[in-house]
C-alpha cells in the first residue's frame, strides 16, 4: 500500500507542475479581456508594435515563423536524423498537443486579432493569419518543443534559459508584426510550459 501511494504521488507530480502555469495562463487571459487589464494590454501592444525601422521589420518578419508547428516538425526531423529519435518524437508530440490546446482556447476566448479590434495606428507587417488572438500559438508551440527536447537531451540551465528567451523573443515578434497582443504571448508561453511540465513524467 505505501508503495502504491508513492507511485501515485510520483505520477501526480507532472500534473501538479502543469496546473500552475496552466492556471496562470487562464488568469492572464481573463485579466486582459476587460477593464484595466485590457487597457494595459492595449498600451503594451502599441509600444511593442511601434515602428523601429526597416532592419527590425526584416529581422522580425524573418524569425517570427520559427514558432510555427511546421518549424517544430523540421526541428524534430533534424534531431531524429542526428540520432535523437526519442527526444524528437516527444518534442513533436508536445508541440502538437500545445497547438491543439491553443486552437481550442482560441475558440473559447474568441478574442479578435489586433487588426480586427479597431485600433488606431496599427502596423500589420505580415499577412493576416487565421484564427483568433488568445493565446499565441507560436511561442506556445516553441516553448513546449524546446522545453521537452532540451530536458531529454540533458541541456544545462544556461541553455534552457536561452531557449526560454528564444520563445519569448518569437512571442514579442508576433506583437511587432501586428498579429498578437502581449497577453496572447504571455498566455502562450505559459501554455507551452504547462504542456512541457505534463510531459516531464514520461521522461526516462
Amino acid at each position: 500500500m505505501p508503495d502504491s501511494r508513492i507511485i501515485l504521488a510520483v505520477q501526480a507530480r507532472p500534473v501538479l507542475r502543469a496546473a500552475a502555469p496552466g492556471g496562470a495562463a487562464l488568469a492572464v487571459g481573463a485579466w486582459s479581456s476587460a477593464g484595466p487589464g485590457r487597457q494595459r494590454d492595449l498600451d503594451a501592444f502599441r509600444e511593442g508594435n511601434r515602428d523601429r525601422g526597416p532592419g527590425a521589420d526584416r529581422l522580425l518578419r524573418g524569425v517570427t515563423e520559427l514558432g510555427s508547428i511546421w518549424a517544430s516538425v523540421g526541428a524534430a526531423a533534424v534531431l531524429a536524423a542526428a540520432g535523437h529519435r526519442r527526444a524528437a518524437a516527444r518534442g513533436l508530440a508536445a508541440a502538437c498537443v500545445t497547438w491543439v490546446a491553443g486552437q481550442g482556447l482560441k475558440r473559447v476566448f474568441g478574442r479578435p486579432r489586433p487588426y480586427d479590434a479597431g485600433l488606431d495606428e496599427l502596423h500589420l507587417r505580415i499577412e493576416r493569419p487565421n484564427g483568433t488572438s488568445w493565446p499565441s500559438s507560436h511561442p506556445a508551440v516553441l516553448q513546449s518543443f524546446l522545453s521537452v527536447t532540451s530536458g531529454d537531451l540533458g541541456a544545462g540551465p544556461l541553455a534552457r534559459a536561452a531557449f526560454d528567451g528564444l520563445a519569448a523573443a518569437i512571442g514579442m515578434s508576433r506583437v511587432y508584426v501586428g498579429v498578437h497582443f502581449p497577453s496572447d504571448v504571455v498566455g502562450g508561453i505559459l501554455l507551452g510550459k504547462a504542456v512541457a511540465a505534463a510531459f516531464d513524467g514520461d521522461r526516462r
